[in-house]
């Protein structure tokens, strides 16, 4: 702790910016016209080359979503998972290869590849801009299925705001939002407490059980106008949860309970220094260190101990700098370095810290030859110590046939290194059946000196393909039309293909002799998502809005589909018999549903009266295979395809009061065992205050 802290003093001088910026643009920003995240720097969402969907504040209000999955869900493309906490897949790529951030910076602290998106309050978020695609050119590795950027508001429109909120579950919501300001100082405090009877939040549980949740979030920023040229900004957030855990695991037809405390803390400190040279050079430098803590002590009812500790820290400096060049030609020049170490029980010591380090450079050109063009080109190498190094190239354009119709147009290059937990985990789960999980760089010789000593019942021919992990690479290309013949209508269709080498799944290799699962990571080789992405809205009346999503997401493994072209995969049939699998049999990549759809109908009143009512579905996807031929199909083990429906309803006053109500899963849908995350029917209710800032 007093490295880290000695570390950001000693980078202050000169590191301190990157997050200025962020919050000087969210500033300067009018609504949803202005992006960031797309190309790192300010461009209005007309003149963006890549898929981007932005979330405003007044639909994160009118939904009453208190955190960042309640929101997500509702987004088109995207699918919440329930595996460790809420994590999002995008574009049919698992969580781990999407980058989230939080004005600009990343969060840390994955479980399973996982970060559990509960963890982040909604209070004080300005807007979440969603890019789709490979977008490590920019953001180097976990950017290989896009970036989803939540940026806190910033402003001093409300010096004062306090809500408080009740719902099943005994749910307690409340939050105070701060904001004081004069001509040279900035600052705006977020403070909220949340707490629940709760629900299962846990994978593979075998009964829906009363898991009480409580979480504490603190966001600090301080801004200083040093001249009318330079700013500085110093941010903070920090997140306190504890969660009780009640779990009943089912494995191999033994269920296995447990219950104990988990405790999990998540700070980050960012500074940040802006200088504007003229009107066409600005510079930025960044630091930024963040940490996340997760202990987990389980006691089974046999009496056996589960201890799980998680320590991740993680530290970047980074200078960036835009250059207008002349009237159609901008550029970015940036590079930093990135110090990240992880020390866990899951690891072979939880006092030995893993380390790895990155040193990286990017550039990116846009040229607008025209009023109708616009395009951009760029590209990063990271030096990653662990690894080889990677260039990550991206081009795209925007083309706009008239006013009413633009074509946009992006291929790119994304990788991700190997991670901790692919590399070094050593972790045997005795409150789920005694499953072991390896990493590579030990899963050999681990589990060789468990078959010597006579533990292994079964070694599956993948435990011999077993080798050093190699990154991952994509090749993403995206084309989307967006149609918007009047300011009442907007329709965008978009079509996207994603083609990954060395994708690294996690597979069973082998059994214990007692029959619990041995499993480690391999590269499988060539794997692909593709797909479209309909989205659509339309104003019907004066206040009165419809819009909806469809994503439909085929996957596979290229190599898998061609052993069975092949003819040499197998599965059984109906009466258990062996027989060939055919193509149609096969399903692709799990945990994917092939078919998603979002239907929203929202009205709004000028006396401040909104009501809404939302229409989320998912078809089925594969969750285990069960027939034991390593491919999955029709034979294996599948989630049912659900539909929930959510309201909402309230009154914004003149006074600065405002009330809400609603319900969420009217329907009251539960799957315990695939969606630990989903609660039963929930209704909720709130009352908020604010002070608006007339000046």
């Amino acid at each position: 702790m007093k490295k880290s802290i000695l570390y950001l003093l000693c980078i202050l001088p000169g590191a301190l910016l990157a997050q200025i910026k962020v919050v000087k643009d969210t500033i300067a920003m009018d609504g949803d016209s202005v992006v960031v995240t797309a190309t790192r720097s300010e461009r209005k969402l007309s003149n963006v080359t890549v898929p981007v969907t932005i979330v405003n504040a007044k639909q994160i209000q009118q939904t009453g979503s208190l955190r960042l999955t309640d929101i997500l869900k509702e987004q088109p493309g995207l699918t919440m998972t329930s595996g460790f906490g809420a994590g999002v897949q995008l574009q049919g790529l698992n969580p781990d290869y999407t980058i989230i951030l939080i004005n600009g910076e990343p969060l840390v602290g994955r479980t399973a590849g996982v970060l559990d998106l509960n963890r982040i309050a909604l209070g004080n978020v300005k807007k979440i801009e969603i890019v789709k695609g490979p977008s490590s050119s920019l953001y180097g590795s976990e950017a290989m299925a896009g970036v989803i950027n939540i940026i806190t508001d910033a402003s001093s429109k409300i010096p004062l705001q306090a809500s408080l909120r009740y719902g099943t579950y005994d749910t307690k919501d409340a939050s105070v939002n701060t904001a004081l300001t004069s001509k040279q100082f900035f600052y705006q405090g977020y403070y909220n407490y949340y707490a629940t009877d709760g629900y299962s939040i846990r994978p593979n549980s075998a009964s829906r059980v009363t898991t009480p949740i409580e979480r504490f979030n603190i966001n600090q920023q301080f801004k200083y106008n040093i001249s009318n040229t330079t700013n500085l900004v110093v941010g903070g957030r920090y997140t306190d949860e504890q969660i009780k855990s009640d779990i009943s695991v089912t494995n191999g037809g033994t269920t296995i309970h447990s219950n104990g405390k988990e405790h999990n803390t998540d700070y980050n400190l960012s500074a940040s220094l802006n200088h504007r040279f003229s009107n066409t050079v600005k510079t930025s430098f960044r630091s930024y260190l963040t940490e996340y803590n997760s202990i987990q002590n389980l006691l089974t009812l046999s009496g056996a101990p589960y201890t799980d500790v998680l320590n991740h820290l993680f530290k970047r400096i980074e200078n960036q700098t835009d250059w207008v060049v002349g009237k159609s030609l901008t550029a970015i020049i940036g590079g930093g370095a990135v110090w990240e170490g992880v020390k866990s029980s899951r690891y072979d010591s939880e006092k030995v810290r893993k380390s790895n380090s990155i040193q990286y450079g990017f550039t990116q050109l846009e040229w607008t030859p025209n009023a109708k063009f616009i395009i951009i080109g760029g590209i990063r190498f990271d030096q990653n110590a662990a690894f080889a190094s990677a260039w990550s190239p991206k081009g795209s354009l925007l083309y706009k046939i008239n006013k009413a119709n633009k074509l946009k147009l992006s291929v790119g290059q994304g990788f991700k290194a190997p991670d901790f937990r692919q590399l070094y985990l050593d972790f045997t789960n005795a409150a789920a059946g005694g499953y072991s999980v390896f990493g590579t760089a030990q899963a050999q010789k681990v589990i060789g000196t468990l078959n010597d000593l006579g533990q292994i019942g079964v070694l599956y021919d993948n435990f011999y393909q077993l080798k050093v992990l190699q990154p991952e690479y994509s090749t993403g290309i995206h084309l989307s039309w967006d149609y918007e013949p009047t300011n009442k209508t907007f329709i965008s269709i978009q079509a996207f293909r994603n083609d990954i080498r060395n994708l690294i799944q996690v597979q069973q290799v082998g059994a214990y002799v007692t029959g619990a699962q041995i499993y480690s990571y391999l590269n499988i080789g060539r794997a692909f998502t593709t797909g479209i992405e309909i989205e659509a809205k339309q104003q019907l009346a004066d206040g009165l809005f419809v819009s909806g999503g469809y994503q439909y997401v085929k996957t596979g493994d290229k190599d898998q589909i061609a052993q069975i072209k092949a003819g040499t995969v197998y599965t059984r049939d109906a009466n258990g018999l062996s027989k060939r699998l055919s193509l149609s049999e096969y399903v692709g990549l799990p945990n994917n549903s092939k078919h998603k759809f979002q239907l929203k109908l929202n009205y709004y009143h000028a006396n401040g009266f909104f009501v809404n009512i939302r229409a989320l579905y998912r078809s089925k996807w594969a969750v285990n295979n069960t027939n034991g031929n390593e491919v999955y199909d029709n034979g294996d083990s599948f989630a049912s395809g659900y539909i929930s429906l959510h309201t909402s309803i309230g009154k914004d006053f003149k006074n600065g009061f405002s009330v809400q109500g609603g319900c969420d899963n009217i329907s009251n849908y539960i799957d315990a065992l695939n969606l630990p995350n989903l609660p039963g029917r929930t209704f909720f209710g709130t009352i908020k205050y604010q002070i608006l800032n007339k000046k």
